[in-house]
């Protein structure tokens, strides 16, 4: 089978989520999930039933992982052989004959990115020629290299696929929100080092959701004349329980990027982490309306990369109207910048910063170190918002006694969620405590005992906050939660990012008064950024009206994000104790806008 003149002539649509499929039937991700393919063969074919009913082109076996070093470390290392076979005979057992689904067998890095640090390279490459012959002598179609974040083991999966498969071979690196690999390798990088090798098409899948995908497509677009290949996650995860996490981004979304990226260049589009048969559904018909208009594909719009979404922040000053303004953590390490601007906002007369971590997987300073530098150089008040994950209470406490010591009370409690490091969501980010868990053990500190109800000499006297979300989707659990961490003993709350007031009414409502509440607010810069808040980040509204304002601003959406946040300043004025913003491009200026209209005295 010549796959690459096939896709070089045709739009093929391949398959969505295995691994999210079968943790939404109640499989935990941190297990083997290809071991599925031996003790729970029938789920594992309904799945493929699924999609195949959806009418896609290419199938992926449940083979993601299934390498002897991924497998070892759940006590299957000696049965590789057993569950990549299984693997291929269900998935070439659910294509109906004659209806021409190929069948990719999934071959994901051959270690996870903890096992990196301590496998020397040969154990990966023989891991991988161990999996990949198995897969090829089972009647596969084709070899689907994914989720790879390093380029060094892309190139040897590439090498050992190509040498050892003897079919076609398909490449695809995974990419982060500032689009460079977890080894920090940009599209036009990995389209270079692929370059001359004999792979049918290259690729994205995984981490990101459509819109930053298909930034990375146009890049890949513009440096490899190979077929471009895309499977995008269903935007981000909701973490909705321990281990539990769920997707919403609705089909209608995903088709219209699927439209893009075929514009872009793509030539097989499917979905990756949280996509179902419905939204592959959605993708066929894009894919079919294409195939039948036949038009010449054109470059599609670049689109800016959005943002993620950043969290808010506090402190209670009488006399004026509260103003907290957030700052990230630079990614180049130097705080330099941070704290010059820090200076021009306190001159501007903000009250407070917040220090809060930047949603990325690249190392950055610590934001109590970011807040107790801000603290002792600026001369401002300042708070950090801390998260649990990937932290155990004891070291959260020792970091936390540290921070007093030094000066900082102020502190916003978080669960957090661990930056998508490629594979399946989060599933190696450690929760001793959520939230709650954090604010009970600040509350104990302050009485003077540690987690462990062992007396300290002192008695700590932290200020404990912790977030809320008006834009949940879920609104009687979100005020089922934030009177739970008043219970645990929170002294003020801060919202998420607020886009519209009804939702942070009705949540106020429901919280009846009991602590002070600061409402956070975030000028949206596009509508690209807009778009992608609304459909792919969960748990955020973001209302029709403003959706359209930035659509018609075009290139003066900025300007009009900053209206909009301005007149939302305007309108919760009455709502919420104090504002928080989350600068833009141009912090000084934006904040002192949205500040000069919280702070303006109400109308007769």
């Amino acid at each position: 089978m010549n796959l690459r003149a096939m896709l070089e002539s045709k739009i093929l649509v391949c398959d969505g989520a295995m691994g999210t499929m079968l943790h939404a039937a109640g499989n935990s991700l941190d297990q083997a999930l290809p071991a599925l393919n031996l003790s729970n063969p029938a789920l594992v074919r309904t799945i493929h039933d699924s999609y195949i009913s959806a009418g896609v082109d290419v199938i992926q076996t449940n083979t993601f992982g299934a390498s002897r070093l991924r497998l070892a470390e759940h006590g299957f290392g000696d049965r590789v052989g057993d569950i990549n076979r299984a693997g291929a005979r269900i998935a070439r057992q659910a294509v109906p004959p004659g209806s021409g689904v190929l069948v990719a067998g999934s071959v994901a890095p051959a270690v996870t990115v903890q096992q990196r640090r301590r496998v020397a390279p040969q154990q990966r490459i023989d891991a991988l020629r161990e999996q990949i012959e198995t897969l090829a002598g089972a009647a596969i179609d084709l070899i689907l290299l994914e989720t790879f974040g390093y380029l060094d083991e892309l190139i040897e999966a590439i090498e050992v696929a190509t040498a050892t498969a003897g079919i076609p071979v398909i490449a695809q690196a995974t990419f982060g929100t500032d689009a460079l690999t977890l080894s920090g390798h940009t599209p036009r990088e990995v389209a270079a080092a692929v370059a001359g090798l004999p792979v049918a098409a290259l690729g994205t899948n995984c981490t990101l959701g459509p819109q930053r995908s298909l930034v990375v497509v146009q890049e890949l677009g513009e440096h490899t004349g190979l077929p471009l290949t895309v499977q995008p996650n269903a935007g981000l995860p909701r973490r909705v329980a321990p281990a539990r996490f769920e997707y919403d981004i609705d089909s209608e979304y995903f088709a219209r990027y699927v439209r893009q990226l075929l514009d872009a260049g793509a030539r097989l589009v499917g979905g990756c982490c949280g996509t179902t048969p419905a939204q592959l559904a959605a993708a066929v018909q894009v894919a079919t309306d294409c195939r039948q208009q036949q038009r010449p594909r054109r470059a599609a719009e670049p689109a800016p990369a959005a943002p993620s979404p950043q969290p808010a922040t506090m402190l209670m000053q009488p006399g004026r109207p509260l103003v907290v303004a957030e700052l990230s953590p630079p990614p180049t390490g130097d705080i330099g910048p941070v704290l010059d601007v820090a200076q021009q906002l306190s001159d501007a007369g903000v009250d407070l910063i917040s220090a809060t971590s930047a949603r990325t997987s690249r190392a950055q300073v610590s934001v109590l170190d970011l807040a107790l530098h801000l603290h002792q150089q600026v001369g401002i008040q300042t708070m950090a918002s801390v998260t649990t994950w990937d932290r155990t209470i004891m070291a959260l406490q020792a970091d936390l006694l540290g921070a007093h010591a030094l000066g900082l009370r102020r502190i916003i409690c978080e669960t957090g969620t661990p930056p998508l490091l490629g594979d399946y969501p989060h599933v190696d980010g450690i929760w001793d405590v959520d939230s709650i868990g954090l604010i009970e053990l600040l509350a104990s500190l302050n009485r003077g005992a540690d987690h462990n109800g062992l007396q300290l000499a002192v008695k700590t006297d932290f200020e404990i906050g912790a977030r809320i979300n008006p834009g949940s989707r879920d609104p009687d659990r979100a005020a089922r939660r934030a009177l739970s961490k008043i219970a645990a003993g929170a002294h003020f709350l801060v919202t998420h990012p607020v886009y519209e007031p009804a939702g942070l009414q009705r949540l106020l409502d429901r919280i009846g008064g009991q602590v002070p509440v600061l409402a956070a607010v975030r000028p949206l810069t596009s509508f690209e950024e807009a778009e992608y808040l609304a459909h792919e980040v969960p748990d955020v509204t973001i209302p029709p009206g403003t959706l359209t304002a930035l659509q018609r601003a075009g290139a003066d959406a900025p300007r009009a994000g900053l209206d909009l946040a301005a007149t939302l300043a305007t309108r919760i004025r009455d709502l919420a104790s104090g504002l928080v913003i989350t600068p833009s491009a141009n912090p000084v200026a934006s904040t002192t806008r949205l500040m000069a209209c919280w702070r303006q005295p109400p109308g007769p």
